[in-house]
């Protein structure tokens, strides 16, 4: 581990709330990956996974010893698909985020280091996104592959890459849309930084030196706008998350793997019935997770500060 590494995970270790928090995310991304692993082993043995096996005999059955969070409609384990449904949210947050800081990270840098007609044309094109609302993008993409309004190739590709991410047509069109448009923040603040650390005396050192421009973004721009990326990682995770939620409420994302969106979405029409543990479910379990990325990414935004480190 480099020094300034070092020293910020003893800074960070020095905070109770940041530990908490990390031991919370970790446990979330546990779940996940026993979720996905529990249910494509199901899917080759072509056995029902347990959360989602209905009991009719238990329907809308009320937190209790044998169902601590109740049953839901079908007498399925409102714990068991809440924790389920962490795999959703873990995934989107993941694959949404990586997309998302790629692009920011590759146009940012570029954009701050040539500067010229290149600069103008990532403004142009951050500027044009974030005029978009987001949400309706993200509800215009998912409707355009999950029903299948794509041409015949493009819906043959969408169709490869869910298989291999194991998500659904219009999942899988959830984590494109909030890549695509959630590049833009970590763009303007690496073309920012970029910009700024292009004038710096190792920089122009490395020119005189004879080292190519690709080479100097790769060895000395981009390590130092890491801690950047991390932070905005994290942050970006959190709204992948709720995005998600919003938009599986809507109908638009998962259909047949649990997720906290169908749970809330499911649980509101029984709600005055006084059924009211499928929604406290589903709530409980996003607002912890998304509580605890938030926190994280406050104390690694203070870890990571440059500016700390000599203090």
């Amino acid at each position: 581990m480099s020094r300034p590494a070092a020293t910020a995970w003893s800074r960070l270790r020095r905070s109770s709330s940041a530990m908490i928090s990390l031991g919370v995310v970790l446990l979330y991304v546990f779940a996940a990956v026993g979720t996905e692993v529990y249910a494509a082993w199901c899917e080759s043995n072509h056995v029902i996974p347990v959360y989602q096996q209905p009991d009719d005999t238990a329907r809308y059955a009320p937190p209790s010893p044998e169902h601590w969070l109740g049953t839901d409609y079908q007498g399925r384990d409102v714990l068991l698909r809440a924790i389920a449904g962490s795999a959703t949210a873990v995934k989107v947050g993941v694959i949404a985020s990586l997309i998302a800081a790629v692009i920011g990270v590759a146009l940012g840098a570029a954009a701050g280091f040539y500067g010229g007609k290149f600069d103008d044309a990532v403004v142009w094109a951050y500027s044009t996104f974030a005029s978009m609302p987001t949400l309706l993008f993200i509800l215009a993409f998912a409707l355009l592959v999950s029903r299948n309004f794509l041409s015949p190739g493009m819906m043959h590709a969408a169709e490869l890459l869910g298989s291999v991410l194991r998500a659904e047509p219009g999942m899988l069109a959830v984590y494109l849309a909030i890549g695509i448009t959630g590049w833009i923040t970590l763009c303007r603040v690496v073309r920012a930084e970029t910009m700024r650390l292009k004038t710096m005396p190792f920089v122009s050192a490395a020119r005189v030196a004879g080292v190519g421009s690709a080479v100097i973004i790769r060895r000395h721009i981009l390590p130092n706008v890491f801690h950047l990326v991390i932070i905005y990682f994290t942050l970006s995770f959190a709204g992948a998350i709720m995005l998600e939620v919003i938009v599986s409420y809507l109908g638009f994302g998962v259909q047949s793997a649990p997720s906290w969106g169908v749970m809330i979405s499911d649980g509101q029409e029984r709600l005055w019935r006084g059924i009211w543990w499928e929604i406290a479910a589903a709530t409980g379990f996003m607002f912890v997770l998304v509580l605890a990325l938030n926190v994280l990414g406050d104390s690694l935004r203070d870890a990571l500060d440059p500016r700390q480190r000599t203090l």
